[in-house]
């Protein structure tokens, strides 16, 4: 599978998670009241999302998204939302306002009720907001207060989730704060949570010797987050650990996680995941490798990266009988590997192509300058490309007489 199947098998994995249960909640319930409208602004990515509610009360055409602040200050019409913005800026939680706004001929009162979302450091992520056209009529008091108390249910039901999913994550997915030791091989991971605390998602890694006498490594995604993603990540987590035992082979391992998948499915439609496993054989100095619809490995050799040619693979979860294949290539004292999940390389701001190739400069500027302990310097300078995904970092090389420790690698990054 090459680069055009990749980004379409992404492109297929961004169409199957985009409706999140939270969102089509929130949309239900907007439904159900009259002249109400929801409004989501994403302070990170600057993403803005309006139920089609809101596009009604603005008499906006969906096709042309949100209404921006610079085109509400061109028309002269006041955005709410905006404002809340700047109110969140000045540390207020929650903004309550009645404004008046010309849309088309006519004046209209709108009131704006919105609760920011902050991070651990107390600096706002996220606004969630109501807004209901009260023109002509006198205001609810009821109506609001009701509003009001979805909106306080909805926020408190977002940090229980969130709290639940992070210490379930912390149960079943433990970052070691040292190098691991294996036969022949030293390996040291990094697990980079998604930029909001409300983010917690199914990335894993998969890192241990086998009893005979070769190293399996591995790294896998589930699609979306919450306690749901993090509890179908360890179904497949320790699924390969019980698994391997009987067999090491990446392709048959891919085989059982991608029945796994489809079963899993059943019980949370639309279920997709995408996992690369690797089979290392030190007397050899061979790895065995295998994808389901995941980015290719990163391999540098003589301080050149480069990524792997990759055997075909669907993602896990999509297709019942479907077929891997492996590819074998040497992993000589000097390489570094490197195993990722996509929130390295992937933003909707940039091609893939884009967000590989800063990767590769990075890995090839490191080793450079870093000759001796590549590892240390090379995952304290990869950084996350998107900040609403979670990463996982995997990166390993031969042991030799000359390895370094490690332990500098995790507190660096």
């Amino acid at each position: 599978m090459g680069g055009q199947a990749y980004a379409e098998a992404l492109r297929d994995r961004w169409a199957r998670s985009a409706a999140t249960d939270l969102a089509i909640d929130r949309l239900a319930g907007v439904e159900e009241m009259a002249n109400l409208g929801w409004g989501e602004w994403d302070l990170v990515t600057g993403d803005v999302y309006w139920s089609p509610q809101l596009y009604r009360i603005f008499e906006r055409d969906p096709a042309l998204g949100p209404l921006t602040r610079a085109e509400a200050e061109r028309s002269g019409k006041a955005s709410s939302l905006g404002d809340a913005v700047l109110a969140a800026a000045h540390d207020t939680d929650r903004i309550d306002l009645v404004s008046q706004v010309r849309i088309g001929d006519r004046i209209r009162r709108l009131r704006t009720v919105a609760d920011t979302v902050r991070d651990a450091d107390g600096r706002p992520v996220r606004l969630f907001g109501i807004v209901q056209d009260v023109t002509g009529q006198p205001v609810s008091a009821q109506r609001l207060a009701e509003v009001e108390r979805k909106l306080d249910e909805q926020r408190r039901a977002t940090v229980a989730e969130h709290d639940l999913a992070l210490r379930l994550q912390e149960i079943i997915l433990p970052i070691p704060d040292e190098p691991i030791e294996l036969p022949g091989l030293k390996a040291a991971v990094r697990y980079l949570p998604a930029g909001q605390e409300t983010m917690v998602g199914g990335d894993w890694f998969h890192a241990a010797d086998l009893r005979d006498g070769t190293v399996l490594l591995a790294v896998g995604d589930v699609a979306g987050h919450g306690t749901k993603a993090a509890s179908n990540m360890a179904q497949l987590r320790h699924a390969l650990r019980a698994l391997a035992v009987v067999d090491s082979d990446p392709v048959t391992l891919l085989g059982h996680l991608n029945r796994l998948t489809c079963e899993l499915e059943r019980e949370t439609p639309e279920l997709a995941a995408t996992a690369v496993i690797a089979r290392f054989d030190p007397r050899r100095r061979e790895l065995v490798w295998a994808q389901a619809g995941h980015p290719p490995p990163l391999l540098c050799r003589d301080g050149r990266t480069a990524t792997l040619a990759r055997p075909s693979g669907p993602m896990l979860g999509v297709v019942e009988d479907a077929r891997y294949t492996a590819a074998v290539t040497e992993f000589r004292p000097g390489d570094v590997l490197l195993l990722y999940t996509d929130g390295l390389v992937e933003h909707r701001g940039q091609s893939l192509d884009a967000g590989l190739d800063a990767v590769i400069a990075t890995v090839d500027d490191t080793v450079r300058s870093a000759p001796h302990q590549p590892l240390a310097e090379l995952v304290g300078r990869l950084r996350r490309a998107n900040p609403d995904d979670d990463t996982c970092i995997l990166a390993a090389r031969p042991s030799t007489g000359g390895t370094r420790d490690l332990r500098h690698l995790l507190g660096r990054i």
